[in-house]
């Protein structure tokens, strides 16, 4: 949408994953660590609003229903507990374990504390979590002018292929379309680009 910048008010009206989801009948809740009430708009301490998509919405931001979807990570355990768990979740650390403000080896500690959760959720034998990280330290990408272009990207998921690295040259939009075409969903704005692939070569069926 041709922002730049880490802006905290440059929101957007335009169709959404949140709108896909929706009309497809599929439910979705995102948590953010440190986030003060539900739909929070600014940042405080340790969250960051720069790291919550959703925010940035009109159609987010501005329906009450939708807001509550967008919650403090710390309501993540007891959807757990209850097997209330979201057809799509999205999970956002605060400044520190996202290793921004704190060291690589604090972002792995609080991983390996916190992923084993999710890997016991039920519904996790069907589920795929991708660990993306936002930014790396070159320019290279594909669809759009990429700022810290190359970064790590682990798809885990009793679905796919263990041990497996890709040869495909992959961007943020990948792992959109790949979440669009697994629900059979058309692909938005870069996950519509002729240089953007899925990673199906990632599962052992997809």
């Amino acid at each position: 949408f041709g922002i730049s910048s880490d802006c905290t008010d440059c929101f957007v009206n335009a169709p959404n994953l949140v709108d896909q989801l929706e009309t497809a009948r599929k439910s979705w809740k995102a948590y953010m660590e440190d986030m003060p009430p539900p739909c929070y708009v600014g940042s405080a301490g340790d969250y960051a609003q720069k790291h919550n998509p959703f925010i940035y919405f009109d159609d987010i931001r501005n329906n009450a229903a939708r807001c509550k979807n967008i919650v403090p990570l710390s309501a993540l355990s007891g959807d757990i507990a209850h097997n209330t768990l979201a057809d799509f979740v999205w999970i956002t650390p605060n400044l520190c374990h996202d290793m921004h403000d704190c060291s690589v080896s604090t972002g792995d500690t609080w991983l390996k504390g916190f992923l084993p959760q999710i890997f016991n959720a039920p519904g996790w034998q069907s589920s795929a979590l991708f660990l993306l990280w936002d930014e790396g330290v070159s320019n290279s990408g594909c669809c759009q002018l990429a700022q810290g272009g190359h970064i790590p990207m682990l798809l885990i998921s009793p679905l796919v292929k263990p041990g497996f690295v890709s040869s495909v040259n992959y961007d943020h939009a990948s792992a959109l379309l790949t979440i669009e075409q697994a629900w059979g969903l058309p692909p938005l704005k870069d996950a519509d680009c002729s240089c953007t692939a899925a990673m199906a070569d990632f599962f052992s069926t997809y």
